[in-house]
């Protein structure tokens, strides 16, 4: 899954950072309201983290102007401000959660997990497919035999992906978006080796090739 973090403050942005990414998560990072708006309107997230402090322009008109512009992603504000009714703007403003600072890393990655179940309509701590079960916070896929298997970054990505969007034909493009962050050397082709040590993973029959369209994520005959 791809976040975007919009966050200023260096030292907190090398942690969080950090940390974003042992979870799962592959992440960009933009240090000012206006990169933060342009990245969020041309590039495809899933999930952002906005603070609301940013320079040159604030979370606030940020998050409005994503909203005028019928941008859905889901925004997790952050901000060192305590007052309820700056709370209460952000949420008119469109926000779908919010943390104040300071605040522990573990509680955002909950709040995050959250909202991106409650996107997908998938609510609940764990991602379940019919004997399928992946642990998020352990990154492990448990089979339907019982086994436990150890799952690498990409790989947990792209089985989360796949859950969260079970059903839906995903193209590899669109998959590719969602699973490196901007830095990465982007190759749509790896998607098929990941694919391939997926299926050996968890069977052939749960991920289906439609030819021309990508693949789409199945619940176990």
């Amino acid at each position: 899954m791809r976040l975007l973090l919009a966050e200023d403050d260096h030292i907190l942005v090398e942690s969080l950072k950090k940390d974003l990414e042992l979870a799962g998560y592959a992440v960009d990072v933009a240090n000012n309201g206006v990169d933060a708006e342009y990245l969020g309107n041309e590039m495809v997230y899933d999930i952002a983290v906005l603070d609301l402090g940013l320079p040159q322009r604030n979370g606030i008109d940020v998050l409005k102007n994503w909203r005028a512009n019928s941008n859905q992603l889901p925004v997790i504000v952050l901000t060192a401000r305590n007052a309820w009714h700056e709370r209460v703007d952000g949420f008119k403003a469109g926000a779908d959660d919010y943390l104040g600072k300071p605040f522990h890393v573990e509680e955002l990655k909950a709040r995050i997990t959250a909202l991106l179940h409650r996107s997908s309509q998938q609510p609940g701590g764990q991602l379940n497919s019919n004997g399928l079960i992946l642990d998020e916070e352990q990154q492990t896929v448990t089979t339907d035999d019982g086994q436990s298997h150890k799952l690498t970054g990409i790989e947990f990505r792209l089985l989360r992906y796949f859950l969260l969007n079970a059903g839906h034909v995903l193209s590899k493009s669109r998959l590719t978006e969602h699973v490196y962050d901007f830095d990465s050397e982007k190759d749509s082709n790896v998607i098929e080796v990941y694919v391939r040590r997926l299926r050996q993973l968890l069977g052939k029959e749960r991920i289906e090739t439609r030819r021309g369209q990508g693949y789409v994520f199945r619940e176990k005959a």
